[in-house]
């Protein structure tokens, strides 16, 4: 089913930087694969799936599991490459590392892979994206996550007060303000953990500036001081001196937020589609799914940022070895990677980098509400820190605490973050 004869081309061999070993032309392949994921866990249970599917209609091939714990891969990996012997495919959580190895060659170039093998369009636009920012333009990791963020919302408490869905800061801010005087929260949100704070800045300076704002950031051509992130950082300091967090926002952790949001004590939670596991658990989900509505980040006064603009993530990185690509390893990604999505989804009920092409009849509502939310992107962008350096990251995330307390003004917040990423 497959056509090894693609790969005859020098020219083509040429591009990918690989080889096409004798025993991979004859159809046997032993593959590595190094995960710090169980084998029935995410996405390594739906490639292990897949890929014994697989070696039942092709004994020759067969994938070994392997794991490492995530805080021991980067050093794992390193070590291993240094080695030349990484393994056939791996999991990889810097993308500094990833450019590293892409750079000597040592991983395959995806983009060209998936052309070549004739399932490029099995993959998101958004996800390739995505995967190309954080790896220095190029796809050598391979998008078996996609996880999009934004604002849900209690469609009952918004109905019984006569709100619609904000579309503008200036939306959100007034919906924010009538439950703040009707006695609701107005936002659930886990100041323990400091990030779902500094994603509402990297949400506003998305919009202010555009997607690529942070790339910007990145490339030394804006600062973090700039008016438009004081505007920024002011208006997310706000929702926080007005207590539209709720009390004592710097210590609610993780699991009391969206407690606080599935009890309807909150009428609205920022926060990414991997909280639909606990949005689709009955038992954790007091005020029904089909209470719940989901709207992007809204848009901002004078802001090159639109509504098509999503942020959105690929979760953890995978990558091919190079020196082990051949003919039987096409063979064996063209049929997972075809499948990929399609089986994510009906498994598990993940969205991936992977487009669905058979969405099966019992995908919880709220899935499919995500999934359609994730084909009108038109281009997507990484979380506030998702370029910071870990100094950098610490000094955003710890000081956003007594930001929003008021403790700390936003002109000083920034001061320090742009210090940090020098």
């Amino acid at each position: 089913m497959n056509k090894p004869a693609r790969f005859a081309s020098l020219s083509a061999l040429l591009v990918l930087g690989v080889v096409v070993s004798t025993a991979g032309a004859q159809g046997n392949k032993n593959i590595t694969y190094l995960t710090p994921q169980t084998q029935t866990e995410g996405y390594t249970a739906t490639l292990l799936q897949l890929s014994q599917a697989y070696t039942r209609a092709n004994p020759g091939v067969r994938v070994q599991y392997q794991n490492a714990p995530q805080t021991d891969l980067s050093q794992k990996l390193q070590l291993l490459a240094a080695s030349g012997s990484l393994p056939t495919l791996f999991s990889i959580d810097q993308p500094s590392l990833l450019q590293q190895l892409n750079a000597r060659g040592q991983v395959v170039d995806l983009e060209q892979t998936f052309k070549q093998l004739g399932i490029y369009n099995k993959l998101n636009p958004v996800a390739v994206q995505l995967n190309k920012k954080v790896a220095g333009g190029k796809l050598v990791s391979l998008p078996l996550e996609l996880n999009i963020e934004g604002f849900w919302y209690n469609k009952q408490l918004f109905a019984q007060n006569g709100l619609k869905e904000p579309r503008t800061w200036d939306d959100l801010v007034k919906a924010a303000d009538a439950f703040q005087k009707k006695g609701i929260q107005p936002f659930a949100a886990s100041g323990e953990q400091k990030w779902p704070l500094t994603r509402l800045i990297g949400g506003y300076v998305a919009r202010k500036y555009g997607p690529d704002v942070m790339d910007r950031v990145k490339a030394g051509t804006l600062k973090v001081t700039d008016a438009g992130f004081v505007e920024a950082v002011t208006a997310v300091q706000d929702l926080g001196k007005k207590g539209y967090f709720g009390r004592g926002v710097t210590t609610v952790d993780y699991q009391t937020a969206v407690d606080t949001f599935l009890q309807g004590k909150a009428a609205m939670f920022y926060m990414g589609s991997w909280v639909l596991a606990n949005f689709n658990d009955r038992a954790q989900n007091k005020i029904g799914a089909q209470n719940i509505g989901f709207f992007n980040f809204p848009t901002v006064k004078g802001g090159k940022g639109t509504l098509a603009d999503w942020s959105v993530n690929t979760g953890l990185g995978v990558a091919v070895n190079a020196k082990q690509y051949d003919a039987a390893l096409g063979n064996w990604m063209k049929s997972v990677f075809s499948n990929y999505g399609d089986r994510a989804l009906a498994e598990q009920g993940r969205i991936t980098g992977f487009k669905v092409t058979k969405t099966p009849a019992n995908v919880p509502a709220l899935t499919r509400l995500v999934q359609q939310r994730l084909d009108t992107a038109k281009n997507g962008y990484l979380w506030f820190e998702g370029y910071f350096s870990p100094k950098a990251t610490s000094v955003a995330t710890d000081n956003v605490q007594p930001l929003v307390t008021g403790d700390l003004s936003p002109q000083d917040y920034l001061q320090q973050l742009q210090s940090a990423l020098r």
